[in-house]
């Protein structure tokens, strides 16, 4: 399972919790639709989120995300 965690070392992205949580949900590789449902919003309300996320980390999509939240050590693999 994969987590989200803040990086204390870098300042310069800063997800809120929420965000973190649907990042990590959508990195499992949920789609839009069943993280809605799983946390009891719309997918309206996750695709907002996801837009927050994409700017704040400057990419176009979930893979870009992926990417950049592992090179900005926002993720931590767990068993």
């Amino acid at each position: 399972m994969t987590h989200i965690q803040h990086n204390a070392g870098d300042d310069s992205v800063r997800l809120t919790r929420r965000e973190l949580e649907i990042l990590a949900l959508i990195i499992e590789g949920h789609s839009s639709k069943h993280v809605g449902d799983l946390l009891f919003v719309s997918k309206r309300t996750i695709d907002f989120h996801l837009d927050n996320i994409y700017q704040k980390l400057q990419v176009k999509n979930r893979m870009q995300a992926l990417q950049s939240a592992t090179r900005l050590g926002l993720l931590a693999e767990t068993e």
